[in-house]
């Protein structure tokens, strides 16, 4: 790898990984060398989502199998260690509206004190996805709700699949 180049983070909970979500680190390729999509470990979230940790990072590796310069990982604790020990230069974080904005901007300059070295880069959403979620994606989907225009199709798959197992 040269100096030059570039690698980015794309960290969160995604439980589970939405079309917003692909749609943001495909368009960070285009000013990263490659992207990390990282499924951050917190105990401050709930103990119970849809998925297991293991199973979000299997889900966007599917998302992404056809990009080998996007890689499916999961981290604990500080964001800026795991940047640090993967040479990362770059955090990448889509913002729907100004509620998020709030948060991610004290979010990226704590983590500029922390590590220097690291940039935040904000994404707009595509306008037809800024309302999409997904915390409103698992509620549709618990509910038997359609999903299909929300989340990929390896996505969709496992969801009807853990409908399935919980209804028989």
């Amino acid at each position: 790898m040269t100096r030059t180049d570039h690698i980015a983070i794309c960290p969160g909970s995604f439980d589970p990984i939405t079309l917003g979500h692909e749609d943001i680190v495909r368009r960070a390729l285009s000013f990263a060398d490659q992207v990390i999509v990282a499924v951050a470990h917190q105990s401050s979230h709930r103990k119970t989502g849809m998925f297991s940790i293991e199973e979000r990072v299997a889900l966007i590796a599917d998302v992404f199998a056809d990009d080998p310069r996007v890689e499916a990982a999961q981290f604990e604790g500080l964001l800026v260690d795991f940047a640090r020990s993967r040479g990362a230069d770059l955090v990448v974080r889509g913002l729907r509206g100004v509620r998020d904005f709030e948060y991610e901007f004290q979010m990226a300059l704590m983590n500029r004190e922390l590590y220097p070295g690291m940039e935040t880069v904000f994404l707009a959403p595509d306008a037809g996805r800024s309302f999409l979620s997904s915390t409103l994606v698992r509620e549709i989907a618990s509910v038997g709700g359609d999903v299909s225009r929300f989340v990929a199709e390896p996505v969709l798959r496992r969801i009807e699949e853990r409908r399935a197992t919980r209804s028989t």
